[in-house]
């Protein structure tokens, strides 16, 4: 992984070196033109000054040829396009040109050229471009160098700033670092920079949501411990009244009564462990389910148990209707609130399941409702009824609890809403299962 530290120290400078290099090649090309400028001026006025004189034979005394610092060479030509004379034999220079100034180019390079024309002749002074090049590297140079001469202090500079502005991810990293595994209290956020505060922001609410958590899992495991105590107890005793048993009545009461509470334990655990799977499912993936068709399939599958329990169980109203979420936790919920409408709802009663799109703008767009004519829960009870292990005194037949805390975990994990009335007719109770637009 990459140093953030190493990452901002290469950008910042890289961009040093980058902006420099730009820099000197702006003054590199302005340190030329004002070479250009200079130098053209005293080929200009080199010529002029040779046009003047009367007498050709007058030029060689003027023109130091072995003045290895005169990059100056004079050429003179006759009218008739004759050269008469040359103060550097050697050189390739360009031949007559027009006059005024060129740049020519030979096979010594590119040349600098002004021509003059007088009585008797035509008068070429010319200069290599090399020369003004070296000239503008040395302007630019010496203009630059007091500033190469800073850039090693300017990088020691951004990299104590890089360092002091890390200081406060490292005093955080070193706060994580420290803490003990079980303490989840907030991070402290003072005199820390606003970019990093977002981030402490985020790690004190990361651990705000842990605590209820841990919490959640502790209250649960303490109800837990307890609920499971009372069922474990009775198998026990139920045991030693087998054990004890002289006949074979005797026996096969006391076996009736060991399988109903292997039963009723076995139904606790199986509760307890769909809670436990329902707690942190409300990131879950989501898909498109049919609501429909879940409420189809759940009815059926629990026909059977509806006709032992001597309840009619049915369909009568399901709209083609589809929600985003996750499907095994909806079953779950479906199934719950089913299968306690059938074990509540006394011999011969009614329960209805209906799935509806509400239509309004606005309003919830998917609606669930399990409808039954059984005894119903007191409005006063209505909000406890959904608190883990919560049975209201002397309800039959025996359950655990925590079905329809199983269903408002999945609700809430949806976004739906749950809301507990009567049944039409005053008898009974309906339970409305509301999904959000969003969830369509």
């Amino acid at each position: 992984m990459r140093s953030l530290r190493a990452g901002l120290l290469a950008w910042l400078l890289g961009g040093v070196v980058c902006v420099g290099a730009a820099g000197g090649w702006v003054v590199y090309r302005n340190a030329l033109a004002e070479a250009d400028t200079f130098f053209d001026y005293h080929l200009r006025e080199t010529a002029l000054i040779l046009r003047d004189q009367p007498v050709e034979y007058l030029l060689l005394p003027q023109i130091p040829p072995a003045d290895a610092s005169y990059d100056f060479v004079v050429q003179v030509w006759s009218l008739d396009g004759v050269r008469v004379y040359l103060s550097r034999p050697h050189a390739v220079l360009p031949q007559i040109t027009t006059l005024g100034f060129a740049t020519v180019s030979t096979s010594e390079g590119r040349w600098r050229v002004y021509g003059v024309q007088a009585l008797t002749r035509v008068i070429q002074v010319a200069q290599p471009m090399s020369v003004r090049e070296q000239r503008a590297v040395e302007l630019a140079l010496q203009t630059l160098k007091p500033f190469a001469l800073l850039l090693p202090g300017l990088a020691l500079v951004i990299w104590l700033a890089v360092g002091h502005a890390l200081r406060p991810l490292e005093r955080v990293t070193a706060l994580v670092q420290a803490r003990r595994v079980d303490a989840v209290d907030p991070l402290p956020d003072e005199r820390l920079p606003e970019e990093v505060q977002p981030l402490v922001g985020a790690l004190n609410s990361l651990l705000g949501r842990l605590n209820a958590a841990l919490a959640r899992e502790r209250a649960f495991m303490a109800d837990a411990a307890h609920e499971l105590r009372t069922p474990l107890t009775a198998l026990h005793l139920q045991l030693s009244t087998l054990s004890r048993a002289s006949g074979e009545s005797e026996r096969t009461a006391a076996m009736g009564q060991l399988s109903e509470g292997v039963a009723r334990a076995i139904r606790l655990i199986e509760q307890m462990l769909a809670f436990a799977r329902q707690e942190p499912r409300a990131d879950s993936p989501r898909a498109p389910v049919a609501l429909d068709a879940l409420a189809r399939e759940i009815v059926t599958e629990l026909v059977p148990l509806a006709d032992a329990h001597g309840i009619d169980l049915g369909l009568p109203s399901a709209q083609s209707v589809t929600v985003l979420g996750d499907g095994e936790a909806l079953r779950t919920l479906l199934r719950n609130l089913v299968d306690n409408a059938v074990r509540y709802t006394q011999r011969g009663g009614r329960v209805d399941v209906s799935v509806s799109d509400g239509g309004a703008p606005g309003a919830p767009r998917a609606r669930l409702t399990v409808t039954d004519n059984g005894p119903g829960i007191p409005a006063a009870e209505r909000d406890r009824v959904f608190d883990r292990f919560y049975r209201r005194a002397g309800t039959t037949p025996p359950g655990s609890g925590l079905g329809l805390a199983i269903v408002r975990a999945i609700a809430q994990s949806h976004g739906a809403s749950i809301a507990l009335g009567d049944a039409p007719g005053g008898q009974g109770l309906s339970v409305t299962v509301e999904f959000p637009p969003a969830s369509r």
